[in-house]
């Protein structure tokens, strides 16, 4: 489980492709405290240590991740959102992520205020009923609140140190950026569309 705190911003370094799936090689100045079979979220997406060394881990995203999320964009340079596993009794300073993407959205527009910017991300319709006005949503791996909410698009407001510490300053109108929609509202939805009704004590 993971907070939408972002904890670096780390490299690729190389991507190689593999059959079913490919493999990243991510620069992360906390790679050599990692451990094999640990969890990093990378642009909100959860994957797996295979390998790492003092400068750099890899992990490999497979078939179904790559078609479920932005990471068949990234490239050597691409700069990733990175985030290490919540530890048990850390404070949740975001919200509960799973590093479980939903679906992408596009970047719309980008607007620039006196202290803060405002980013409008067109996602697909089917995901509306998961989304409030400022309800959280992970963009990226980013916990951010939902400032504005049209019928396909969301609008939320980034603060100086989310926009230096994340990747957000490097976006532009028309990139795709991975969603993951908060998982209380999703259990939910889900309950409702069952008609589940109260539990019994």
């Amino acid at each position: 489980m993971f907070t939408g705190i972002i904890e670096a911003i780390g490299s690729v370094e190389a991507v190689a492709e593999l059959e079913g799936g490919r493999r990243f090689h991510i620069a992360a100045p906390f790679a050599g405290e990692l451990r094999v079979d640990e969890s990093v979220a990378v642009n909100g997406t959860c994957l797996t240590v295979v390998a790492h060394d003092a400068a750099t881990f890899e992990a490999i995203a497979i078939e179904e991740t790559l078609a479920k999320t932005s990471l068949g964009d990234l490239q050597a340079g691409s700069l990733v959102n990175l985030e290490r596993a919540m530890r048990a009794g850390g404070r949740l300073d975001g919200h509960i992520v799973q590093g479980h993407v939903d679906a992408t959205g596009t970047v719309d527009s980008i607007e620039a205020l006196d202290d803060s910017w405002l980013v409008r991300v067109r996602y697909p319709e089917t995901f509306a009923p998961y989304l409030i006005p400022v309800g959280s949503i992970a963009l990226d791996g980013i916990s951010l609140t939902v400032a504005r909410l049209d019928d396909d698009a969301l609008t939320a407001a980034i603060i100086p140190h989310t926009w230096t510490h994340t990747t957000v300053h490097t976006w532009q109108p028309g990139r795709r950026v991975n969603l993951e929609f908060d998982l209380i509202g999703k259990y939910v939805v889900r309950a409702l569309e069952r008609g589940v009704g109260p539990v019994a004590s």
